[in-house]
């Protein structure tokens, strides 16, 4: 691997400048934040139930007696023997947050379609301690636009990440956050999908950081090396 190399006194100039990029990069991310705060509410009208560890479950069960709930939509569909490998990825690194996080009045969910006796199997394969339920039985992820019909998929006409016509297979990755009020109410606050998922990858915060970076050159995205977390060579543990 060839790359410049320079005094220690060059390296500060070039490293001050790149700080200097750093943080006007982090000013605009507070900006951001607080403009996607601002965003304008949906009520959540129709009556959600999923499948859970406890039977049925609606949406206001899921937040577990806080105000705000994050759900991840995670692929997982009715046929497949397992969920998908850059959600896994994602559930990976978000542990060690869930702790704190529902210490702030946050609460976290994890839904998919397929049914929860397989749901359940795989979880504990996977060795989460989450709340994953299933909506198998209702049209949460074709309502929150994670989920397509066969005629959406053969007629490109998906609508997802905020575009119709977005190429898609029968299930895709998101985030989806609500709040509740004093009232009962429930209200749609937020969504990300796609590359929107990056912000909870903690393992791209440490590869941006290294010489070689992602190293993603073949499909130029994580299904270049990312396995499901018991499917990696023991040796490199």
């Amino acid at each position: 691997m060839q790359h410049q190399v320079v005094s220690r006194e060059e390296w500060l100039t070039a490293r001050a400048e790149l700080l200097r990029k750093e943080k006007e990069f982090t000013r605009l991310r507070d900006q951001l934040t607080q403009e996607r705060r601002a965003l304008p509410w949906v009520k959540v009208e129709k009556a959600y139930v999923f499948d859970g560890p406890s039977g049925k479950e609606t949406l206001d069960d899921l937040f577990d007696g806080r105000s705000q709930l994050v759900v991840k939509h995670f692929m997982f569909g009715p046929d497949w023997s397992e969920g998908c490998v850059g959600c896994s990825f994602e559930m990976d690194q978000v542990q060690g947050a869930l702790i704190h996080i529902k210490h702030h009045d946050v609460a976290y969910a994890v839904v998919s379609r397929a049914p929860f006796p397989k749901i359940e199997a795989f979880r504990r394969r996977m060795g989460w301690p989450i709340k994953w339920v299933s909506s198998c039985n209702n049209d949460f992820n074709y309502d929150f636009n994670v989920s397509f019909t066969p005629e959406e998929i053969a007629n490109n006409t998906a609508y997802y990440n905020y575009r119709q016509g977005a190429p898609v297979i029968d299930e895709m990755s998101g985030r989806s956050v609500f709040y509740k009020d004093e009232q009962g109410q429930i209200f749609h606050t937020y969504s990300s999908f796609a590359r929107g998922g990056e912000l909870f990858l903690t393992s791209y915060a440490f590869l941006d950081i290294t010489p070689k970076g992602r190293d993603e050159t073949i499909n130029g995205n994580l299904t270049d090396w990312v396995r499901h977390h018991d499917r990696y060579d023991a040796t490199a543990a």
